[in-house]
Order: structure tokens, then C-alpha cells, then sequence
């Protein structure tokens, strides 16, 4: 190499490095501005309009029946709309259908790439979607025929990702149609009918995910919408009207954005991160509206873990609580309006012992479902009148 080109090389690393510093120092400069700006949050107004914490305790959440089937640890459920029936993935290879009323298994199938990361029911309930290590998205039909080594065969296979699929959600309303999230950047919209992407979010795209996306949500009000999570510890409000570019991007996490979903009104979403909070923002202005803090877990009587990852987490069917689970076994019941946890599953009786992975509820709001690395499911049953909250 000639020494021209030598320096040439030295400096445009050196550009590199300055430029660099120079966005880490106005990123640094926005964050707190921003602050300066939050001259408040939800709980403060609400403590100071004289609002009181929700009544909420361990009669109002009890755990009636424990799904035990997997010999690995469990990393995603979900509910069918009509609320009696479970899917499950884990580290065993295999998805998991069972009743959620008896118990009972009726599908155990058998995956063709052990290494589930997410799984996901159709908005009728027909069909479930899996993704993973294979960098690909798996739909079986639950009315087909058994294979004669007895496992149900794969329908369709959406492949187009270059890493791994982490997560993945059916639009609302609508069987054939998908979005996925994955290690290579970009969410995806699937026509499951054809199996080819209908739209690309981010990825190659600039204005797109800058890092692994691990989480997403769909507007329940608003389908075309949708929010992601990601390793950068942004999350990123898309419109599938529009691909190019990210509505809006939402700050404030200082590490992985492992879950996010849609408050009940579609205003607003929550998220969950490895830096041990939940937030609270509004799609429409793009302000965080609240923090729930490991500070409060702990006084909560929390584990002994001072910053445990937040690892799912979901909203009652009001919005007044927030289900979040953690990476050292608790499960928090917040009440959204003053930041404050009214329960911990983690110190009942019949806790999981081990991470609690995910969690998800009923459509109808009646129970909770968590899921953990101790190979167990755990179905919680809301009280008399607490499936309104």
C-alpha cells in the first residue's frame, strides 16, 4: 500500500471517530433536553388529582392450572381471540397447542428447526406461526392431516430474512397476513396466501432498525400500525402504508427493547427492556408518558436481582394494570396510573422457579398466561369483577 494511501486510510478514521464522538455527544445532549421537557409524568398528575392505587391483591389473581409437557425452557406463547386455547414454543423443539380450560394437549408438533424463538395463533385460530434460528417463519394449518410419523406438516414457510426471526404477530382480523421480526434489522408484512413480503421495514433501508428488532406489536385499533422493539434500545412506530421510513422513533431505554405492545386505546404502547424498566409512551406526540422502575420493584418486594431484565409484559383490558415478567423469576401487576405494584406473582406459592419468558392475556381479560425456563406454563385466573380492569 502506497503511504498516500496509508494516511488517506488513518484519516478517514480519524474523520470516523470524530464524527462518532460527535453524534454520541448529541444524542447525549437531546436526551436531556428531553427530560427538560417532561415536566411531569402520569403518576405525578395523578397523585396530585388525588387519584388512589387500584385494590389489587392475591386473591385477585390465583394461579388454577399449571401446563407441564415441555422438557425445555419455554420462551413464547400465545391465546387464541376466543380465549381457550394456548400455543407454545421452547427449547425443545417442539410447539405446543393445549386446552386452556381442561389442560389437555392438542397438538404437540414437532419442529423442523429445534431452535424456536417465537410462536403465534391466527386471529381465527386455525393456524399457528413459529420462527427462529432458521432465519424463517413456519404456519401450520391445525385442520390438516397428521403425517405418518404423526406430526402435523408445515403449510407454508415464509422465507426471505437473514437472521434469525425473532418474534411474530398475525394482523388482526386477518389470516393471511403476518408481520415478523428479525436479527437482520427489518420487520416484514407476509401475504401468507402467496408466501412472498408484502413490505419490508427497515433493514437495508437507513431510516430503518439500526439493530437486531426483537419485538412487535399491531395496533389493535389501527391495523396499518404497528411498533417495534429493538436491540438498540429504541422502539419505532411504522405504518405498513409506508415502508421507507419509521413514523416516529421513541428514546428513553438504555438497553434491549425485548417486548413492546399496544395500550388498549392504540394511543399509546409499552415496553419492556433489559435495563430493567417499562415505559409508557404516546404514539402522537412521541413523549414518554411514564416509568416503571426496578427502584419500585425492589421496594415491592421484589427478588434480591437489583436490575432484572424485563423480559414480556402486557396491558389488562382497561390499561389501569401492567403484567411484566422478569429474567429472575418475579412477575410485577403495576397499576399504569401511579407506577406502583399492587402484586408479585413471583412471591406465591405457585410461582415459576425459574426466568419468567413471556406472559399474555385472555382476549376477554380473564386470565393470564406466563410461560418460564422451568419447562412450565401457569394459567392465573382473575377474580369476580377483576376482568374489567
Amino acid at each position: 500500500m502506497q503511504r498516500s494511501e496509508m494516511s488517506s486510510v488513518a484519516e478517514l478514521k480519524e474523520r470516523h471517530m470524530a464524527a462518532t464522538e460527535t453524534l454520541t455527544s448529541l444524542r447525549q445532549r437531546l436526551r436531556e433536553r428531553r427530560l427538560q421537557l417532561l415536566d411531569t409524568d402520569v403518576a405525578t398528575y395523578a397523585r396530585a388529582q388525588g387519584k388512589s392505587p387500584v385494590s389489587f391483591g392475591p386473591t385477585d389473581l390465583v394461579c388454577c392450572r399449571i401446563l407441564q409437557g415441555h422438557t425445555g425452557k419455554v420462551y413464547s406463547l400465545d391465546w387464541t381471540p376466543e380465549k381457550n386455547r394456548i400455543v407454545s414454543a421452547s427449547q425443545d423443539g417442539r410447539l405446543i397447542v393445549w386446552n386452556a380450560l381442561t389442560s389437555q394437549k392438542t397438538h404437540a408438533i414437532k419442529l423442523p428447526c429445534a431452535w424456536v424463538m417465537t410462536c403465534a395463533f391466527s386471529p381465527t385460530g386455525q393456524s399457528v406461526a413459529c420462527g427462529g434460528l432458521d432465519s424463517m417463519c413456519s404456519i401450520f394449518n391445525l385442520s390438516t392431516p397428521l403425517e405418518k410419523d404423526g406430526n402435523l406438516p408445515v403449510s407454508r414457510t415464509l422465507s426471505g430474512h437473514k437472521g434469525y426471526v425473532s418474534t411474530c404477530q398475525y394482523v388482526p382480523d386477518d389470516d393471511t397476513h403476518l408481520i415478523t421480526g428479525s436479527g437482520d434489522q427489518a420487520c416484514v408484512l407476509w401475504d401468507i396466501t402467496t408466501g412472498l413480503r408484502t413490505s419490508v421495514f427497515g433493514g437495508e433501508f437507513q431510516s430503518g432498525k439500526t439493530a437486531d428488532v426483537l419485538s412487535v406489536s399491531i395496533n389493535g385499533s389501527n391495523s396499518r400500525m404497528f411498533v417495534s422493539g429493538s436491540c438498540d434500545a429504541t422502539a419505532r412506530l411504522w405504518d405498513t402504508r409506508v415502508a421507507s421510513r419509521a413514523v416516529r422513533t421513541f428514546y428513553g431505554h438504555e438497553g434491549d427493547v425485548n417486548s413492546v405492545k399496544f395500550f388498549p386505546d392504540g394511543n399509546r404502547f409499552g415496553t419492556g427492556s433489559d435495563d430493567g424498566t417499562c415505559r409508557l409512551f404516546d404514539i402522537r406526540t412521541g413523549h414518554q408518558l411514564q416509568v416503571y422502575s426496578p427502584q419500585q420493584q425492589l421496594q415491592n418486594g421484589g427478588n434480591n436481582n437489583p436490575n432484572p431484565d424485563v423480559t414480556s409484559i402486557a396491558f389488562s383490558i382497561s390499561g389501569r394494570l401492567l403484567f411484566a415478567s422478569y429474567s429472575n423469576g418475579d412477575c410485577f401487576v403495576w397499576d399504569t396510573l401511579l407506577a406502583e405494584v399492587v402484586l408479585n406473582l413471583g412471591t406465591l406459592q405457585n410461582s415459576h422457579e425459574s426466568r419468567v419468558s413471556c406472559l399474555g392475556l385472555a382476549a376477554d381479560g380473564s386470565a393470564l398466561c406466563t410461560g418460564s425456563w422451568d419447562t412450565s406454563l401457569k394459567i392465573w385466573a382473575f377474580g369476580g369483577h377483576r376482568t374489567v380492569i
